[in-house]
């Protein structure tokens, strides 16, 4: 699930800093937040990301 959320917005991600800067911006945020949540939960050794 959670590698289905990253994919997603590293397009959108991607697809902003095509399109708009500001877009982008946020967009990268997102990616930064998805990224910290997996290495969160990775590190806190969950049952791993399925």
């Amino acid at each position: 699930m959670l590698w289905t959320i990253l994919a997603v917005l590293l397009v959108l991600w991607v697809l902003g800093l095509a399109t708009s800067y500001t877009m982008g911006g946020f967009i990268h945020l997102l990616l930064v937040l998805a990224v910290v949540v997996i290495l969160f939960r990775v590190l806190r050794g969950g049952r791993g990301i399925a």
